[in-house]
């Protein structure tokens, strides 16, 4: 039996976006169901044939979601919160969005979405489960078997893909206080029951996700995991069960996985290179190993003979039958196909390699391994070159850059005067009420305001009535918010496509695509671009709007600058050299930025870190080092400046707990963060450790269509003061409003504007 491919996912997007003109006119009511659905099936049916085409050999199936994975099985399961009304059948499509996105309702006074963070450390949200002590689960879809039977009728046959029973409850939150995991006897019944019924309808192979063996469970998650697969081994024990674990290796986890009655197990051997060796000498001999070789998470090509030099002892000692090759990760995190973008730079493009490109290369490494390199010369030929050139290439390096690293000393990563000092000095320039209101920088990006931009780039708008229309938008927003009253205004960010694009494609090193989409959540899609070589600012880049919109009034504007941790973390990043590097490279960058706006007169700087906490390492031991470098680099980007300009920085949808000293460290003069959607729960982490500096707690969730109410900002605003000192409290909400329309964002920030003034009041 020959070596054999797989993937453990594909992109959902479609090759022009299809899921995203299906979904957003399905909502819209454009696009009626029977549309949306027959959209749907096309896209799934068109990534089945894409990956036959390509040669892979085990197609995945249920990877595809109108939404989320996450949210998937939450609708499977029957674990619906109360609030979206009692579910005793299969969870509507009505329902299944409410929990997405919210709803408006009756004068705005809708439904909440469920909360939404990042999973793991990729740039892709989920929908977080919330699970009460009181949760029971039933099989209230067949989602995954029907997929899996519609594949089948179309001529695939296919793996079926789950996500783990305990990864899905150590992800979730809980309503109250008590741990998920006792719920895992209900949930592994309702697993043992879709396994059967995938195994009935012939499925040879069922892919389950356990990504939380890479983290560091907890002694009760590991005694979950035993039981609950032993459970799924007797209730189903002629299933064929692929364990799949990602994004890291699974260190002191590796005995526990190997004790799992499972018949195949997924390594990461791009993260996790390290963890090859102690496997090969642990796994028993009939346990078939996924080796993830491909990059899943990457747009790099693969160094393809390298690959074959580390597998080809594996294949000889365990034999061909044993082995499969997979990329790291599901291919969703990568855009779809390199073939679509026609404008890059040849010699980059060569080093390049998107979803189809890297099935290319396990059909490559396949046909070597099962026929003899002599079979694909010419490929692994090409490979070498290409590996060969970019190692060569004076696009990469730059010895200036290089120079001016070496030069950094430690006093430039530190404010010249302490904060408490610094405070007084902004107050007396500033003279801000208490409470003092601003946004987080980004005002609605309107169809106008697209095509304005769109006409600018495709040339039929000249660069004269480019300036006059978004010099029009820009003082058009800064009256708006002085007649309602804020305290601090933005500049609205007309100009702008993305935080980080607008900053890298005028960075050198950066590298943009124009069709290279992913999926950051639902029908939220970004296009990250690639850093490719060494990082430096050849001119200013936000200086010229911001200082326009400062001179149109007597209040502060913030200037608004996206932090180097997010130009690195929302980037696809060179694997040639640390990102701890890469990173202060563009800390030095972003420092020119921010002392050229305080030159021109803003005394408010925003440096927007919301992937700081992202960055995180998957593993607690390494976060040390990873904070130490990232809180250095924020302070190498902001500590340039006179103590008389205020530094504010803004995260988003993070649990600071764990991290709070680190927040603290980054010494910002204002931080504002994610509040609203936890009800401030996020505060707790200030119980203890007593943060020092200014804080904008979010006070409405910007994602969901309700309109917030006046009183209950109050409240959010009077409950963070228990926390914090009324004096340093700001009043924003939880993030840009770039995607929301006007009519959503004006009644709620002159109510944002009023629950402000009802706390100023006089209190008793």
């Amino acid at each position: 039996m020959p070596v054999l491919t797989s993937t453990l996912g594909f992109p959902r997007i479609g090759r022009h976006r299809e899921h995203k003109t299906a979904l957003e006119g399905f909502w819209s009511g454009t696009v009626n169901l029977q549309q949306f659905l027959t959209t749907t099936a096309a896209l799934r049916r068109e990534n089945w044939s894409a990956q036959k085409r390509a040669g892979i050999d085990l197609i995945p199936s249920n990877d595809f979601s109108l939404y989320d994975h996450m949210l998937d099985m939450s609708a499977l399961i029957g674990a619906v919160p109360a609030i979206y009304g009692a579910v005793d059948g299969p969870v509507s499509l009505e329902t299944y969005f409410a929990m997405a996105r919210g709803t408006s309702g009756h004068k705005g006074q809708g439904l909440p979405a469920l909360a939404m963070t990042k999973w793991f450390d990729t740039n892709y949200h989920y929908m977080v489960p919330e699970l009460s002590p009181e949760q029971t689960f039933s099989l209230l879809s067949t989602k995954p078997v029907n997929e899996f039977k519609e594949a089948k009728a179309a001529g695939f046959a296919t793996r079926p893909v789950l996500v783990g029973p305990i990864t899905y409850l150590l992800l979730s939150r809980t309503t109250e206080p008590f741990d998920p995991l006792s719920l895992l006897p209900g949930l592994v019944k309702v697993y043992a029951e879709l396994i059967r019924r995938l195994v009935a309808e012939g499925a040879s192979w069922i892919q389950i996700d356990e990504p939380c063996l890479v983290t560091d469970p907890s002694d009760d998650a590991r005694a979950a995991y035993v039981s609950a697969y032993r459970a799924l081994n007797e209730a189903v024990p002629n299933a064929k069960l692929l364990l799949t674990t990602y994004f890291g290796s699974l260190g002191d986890n590796l005995d526990l996985a190997l004790s799992l009655p499972v018949s195949g197990l997924h390594i990461d051997l791009k993260r996790g290179p390290d963890q090859l060796d102690e496997i090969l000498h642990k796994a028993p001999s009939d346990l078939t190993l996924s080796l993830g070789v491909i990059d899943g998470r990457n747009v790099w090509r693969a160094d393809l003979n390298q690959i074959l030099d580390h597998v080809e002892p594996i294949v000889a000692q365990r034999g061909a039958e044993r082995i499969v090759l997979a990329p790291s990760c599901s291919l969703m995190y990568v855009p779809l196909d390199l073939a679509l973008e026609t404008e890059l730079d040849s010699d980059v493009r060569r080093w390049l390699a998107f979803a189809t490109q890297k099935m290319d290369e396990l059909r490559i490494l396949a046909r070597a391994l099962n026929e003899g390199r002599a079979s694909v010369a010419a490929e692994l030929r090409e490979s070498d070159e290409a590996a060969a050139d970019r190692k060569k290439s004076l696009k990469i390096h730059n010895a200036a850059v290089t120079a001016r690293l070496a030069a950094v000393s430690p006093e430039m990563s530190h404010r010249a005067v302490p904060y408490a000092e610094r405070r007084q000095i902004q107050k007396s320039i500033l003279e801000l009420p208490e409470f003092p209101t601003t946004t987080i920088g980004s005002f609605p990006q309107t169809d106008a305001v697209r095509k304005i931009r769109a006409a600018f780039s495709k040339g039929t708008l000249s660069p004269a009535e480019y300036e006059a229309a978004l010099r029009h938008e820009t003082e058009t927003a800064i009256r708006w918010q002085e007649d309602i009253g804020l305290d601090v205004l933005v500049h609205g960010e007309f100009e702008r496509n993305e935080m980080v694009q607008y900053f890298g494609e005028q960075l050198s090193g950066y590298l943009f695509t124009k069709r290279a989409w992913v999926q950051s959540y639902g029908h939220r899609y970004v296009r990250p671009p690639i850093i490719f070589g060494d990082v430096s600012r050849p001119a200013p880049i936000s200086l010229k709007w911001s200082s326009y919109a400062q001179s149109l009034t007597a209040k502060p504007v913030k200037g608004m600058v996206t932090g180097p941790v997010t130009m690195l973390q929302w980037s696809f990043v060179r694997d040639d050299t640390p990102r701890s590097t890469i990173c202060k490279q563009i800390a030095l960058a972003l420092r020119d930025e921010v002392q050229d706006l305080e030159k021109a007169g803003l005394r408010i700087i925003q440096i927007d870190e919301p992937a700081l906490r992202e960055g995180l390492p998957l593993r607690k031991s390494d976060w040390p080092a990873y904070l130490d470098w990232a809180t250095e680099c924020f302070r190498l980007t902001s500590s340039g400046v006179t103590p008389g300009t205020q530094i504010h920085t803004h995260m988003c949808y993070s649990d600071f707990n764990d991290i709070i000293e680190s927040i603290g460290a980054l010494d910002a003069d204002v931080i504002s963060i994610e509040t609203a959607r936890s009800k401030m729960e996020l505060l707790n982490a200030f119980k203890t450790y007593k943060y020092p500096n200014e804080i904008g707690p979010g006070v409405y969730d910007i994602h969901i269509a309700r309109l917030p109410a006046i009183n209950d900002m109050a409240a959010l605003l009077k409950a963070a003061a228990c926390y914090i000192p009324a004096d340093r409290l700001w009043v924003n909400p939880d993030c840009g409003l770039k995607t929301r329309k006007w009519e959503e964002v004006r009644p709620a920030l002159v109510n944002m504007v009023a629950a402000a003034k009802t706390v100023r009041m006089p209190r008793n």
